[in-house]
């Protein structure tokens, strides 16, 4: 230990903020394993290992402590000119959680989902929401880990959560996304609430049923179009060649137009006799929906994978109100090796980064056929 024990008191050392933050989610994850791992013979010794974890992080937390009352004290007898010099301040009440950040960024198993990403908020509060909104693309256990480590990081700063302070997004459920900050950091957290209208765009009134759903789904999407610009579009008929980014004003304008439009569709065809043609509508809103990513394209077991894949559940009920109309109807979502599926797909795309090379990266239209006639799917898919 006693070299952990020096890296952590290391004044100013990043290297030191990137053990700090693995030590937090290496005891969170043992004292989770320690609830179920009742009768396993390595109990005790973990106890004893998360004492000294402990120890070694309130050491750790307590040198911070110490170098930062050390700097206030020698403040209060300087200068007051170069105490409260504007610049120097400012800059200072922006960094706050950038060390947070170069950690999370440092991280190489995150890297596999977000690649070389780079922050561009200038000041706390975005830099919070800009981070959190990078972990809804990794696997959610991932995630989770990260979420804690940011929030005793943050709570070391004198900030501390808020679940109260947050930007409400329209849906059928409650559910927080993640929390605000409150204290020496502020920041807005983002929650999904029963309570709040959908898009007025979207002209629908709350009801029970599969369009409420889609009409949440669609209406957060289009929030997070205005709030994060790392979103792009690969909607074949807004544009078929390239995965666009959605900070193009024009893109960004063409792919919220088609992605309406396709809900209104959807709105207009849901009691039409023939159920084929509400089908046809349903498909192409899916692939609308799938088809805003993320480069890398996002993990299908992250906090937004799961939510493209609840849209996608919902063609199960139209699929079989259309079997018992008489039709033979295939769906196939195209997933795994790329050699496997590009025979089921047309016009798919390929991507240089993320993924698992030679496998499908995002399905982004599912493969269907209706009686004789194949709608082909469409694909993202990592080169080999």
């Amino acid at each position: 230990m006693q070299h952990l024990s020096k890296l952590l008191k290391t004044d100013n050392s990043n290297l030191a903020w990137v053990l700090r933050l693995n030590l937090h989610g290496l005891r969170t994850q043992l004292q989770e394993a320690l609830k179920t791992a009742t009768t396993d013979p390595g109990t005790r010794a973990c106890q004893e290992l998360l004492r000294e974890l402990d120890i070694l992080l309130q050491e750790a937390f307590q040198q911070e402590f110490f170098c930062e009352e050390t700097v206030l004290s020698s403040q209060e007898h300087s200068c007051w000119e170069d105490v409260l010099e504007p610049v120097t301040s400012e800059l200072k009440d922006e960094l706050k959680l950038k060390q947070i950040g170069k950690a999370l960024l440092s991280d190489r198993e995150l890297s596999n989902y977000i690649g070389d990403y780079q922050f561009i908020s200038t000041n706390d509060s975005d830099l919070w929401n800009e981070m959190q909104r990078l972990l809804l693309r990794v696997p959610e256990k991932i995630a989770h880990i990260w979420q804690e480590q940011m929030l005793m990081e943050a709570s070391q700063m004198g900030a501390r959560k808020d679940e109260q302070a947050h930007l409400s997004l329209p849906f059928i459920r409650n559910e927080n996304i993640y929390p605000g900050l409150i204290g020496k950091v502020k920041a807005t957290g983002l929650y999904l609430s029963d309570q709040v209208d959908f898009d007025p765009r979207l002209i629908i009134e709350k009801r029970d049923g599969e369009l409420d759903l889609l009409a949440g789904i669609v209406s957060t999407f289009l929030t997070f179009i205005e709030l994060d610009s790392s979103l792009h579009h690969a909607l074949k008929s807004v544009d078929r060649f390239g995965v666009r980014s959605l900070n193009d004003e024009r893109e960004k304008s063409k792919y919220v137009t088609a992605l309406i439009d396709r809900f209104r569709r959807v709105q207009t065809t849901a009691d039409n006799i023939d159920p084929v043609v509400a089908l046809r509508a349903r498909l192409d809103l899916d692939e609308a929906i799938h088809s805003l990513v993320y480069l890398p394209c996002a993990e299908r077991y992250s906090w937004w994978g799961k939510l493209q894949q609840e849209a996608r559940r919902t063609l199960d009920s139209i699929v079989e109100k259309t079997r018992h109309a008489g039709y033979l109807v295939q769906i196939r979502p195209l997933w795994g090796t790329y050699a496997d599926v590009f025979n089921w797909s047309k016009d798919d795309l390929q991507l240089d980064i993320g993924g698992v090379r030679g496998e499908v990266c995002a399905c982004l239209r599912v493969y269907a056929k209706i009686n004789d006639e194949v709608l082909p799917g469409r694909v993202l898919f990592r080169s080999s």
